[in-house]
């Protein structure tokens, strides 16, 4: 066994305990801390596969910014999260059957890149090609239909969650930037009169005499 094979048994290994803790932590900071792992993990196994772009973004984006925002919201909510996991052992048959139907699909679709038996040897000209470069020009030629198609789910995700989380509150105070637009200088100052609740004093006279 060459090291490149040990390293990948090894960092499969770390990413499939750190996905099962992921789901098994009690604590829900310590469920995103294995996650994390998770995602080193991943990112190792995609440099093992001279896939560094991919692996560079990985840790760029979801370790550096939604694993870092994540941590940020559940650590400043503070929620219990035991109510979520009432009826864990309940549901726990039909979620192993569901993941392992999910497995098998997985594995009937990924089989034939297991199969070592005869490789297809790349032309020069893409051998030769950074896999960045490589990566751009799959993307926006032969799977530029399905890119679209996922921007376009991925904003109607984005679009659906704004919508679930916007509820106006009334107690909230908020300006309207149309109003403060078409304001004019009238609008800013008014100069109300008022009668006066208490009579003036009398003036003195001349000689004391009020």
């Amino acid at each position: 066994m060459d090291p490149t094979t040990a390293l990948f048994y090894v960092f499969s290994a770390v990413l499939l305990f750190a996905a099962f803790m992921v789901i098994t932590a009690r604590s829900t900071v310590h469920a995103a801390l294995y996650l994390v792992l998770a995602f080193f993990s991943a990112s190792c196994v995609w440099m093992l596969l001279r896939a560094e772009f991919l692996a560079i973004v990985l840790v760029l984006v979801y370790v550096g910014a939604v694993m870092v925002l994540f941590l940020f919201v559940v650590m400043m909510l503070d929620f219990n999260s035991d109510a979520f996991r009432e009826g864990f052992w309940k549901h726990f048959p039909l979620a192993g059957v569901i993941g392992a139907l999910i497995a098998a699909e997985m594995a009937l679709v990924l089989m034939h890149g297991f199969d070592r038996s005869a490789p297809t040897p790349l032309p020069p000209e893409v051998a030769q090609i950074p896999n960045t470069q490589a990566l751009g020009i799959e993307l926006y030629t032969n799977f530029l239909y399905p890119l679209q198609i996922a921007a376009v789910l991925l904003l109607v995700a984005i679009i659906a969650a704004i919508a679930l989380t916007l509820r106006g509150r009334k107690d909230s105070r908020h300006l309207d930037p149309s109003q403060q637009v078409r304001v004019k200088k009238a609008d800013r100052l008014k100069v109300i009169k008022l009668a006066p609740e208490v009579e003036a004093p009398a003036k003195k006279q001349e000689g004391g005499q009020a």
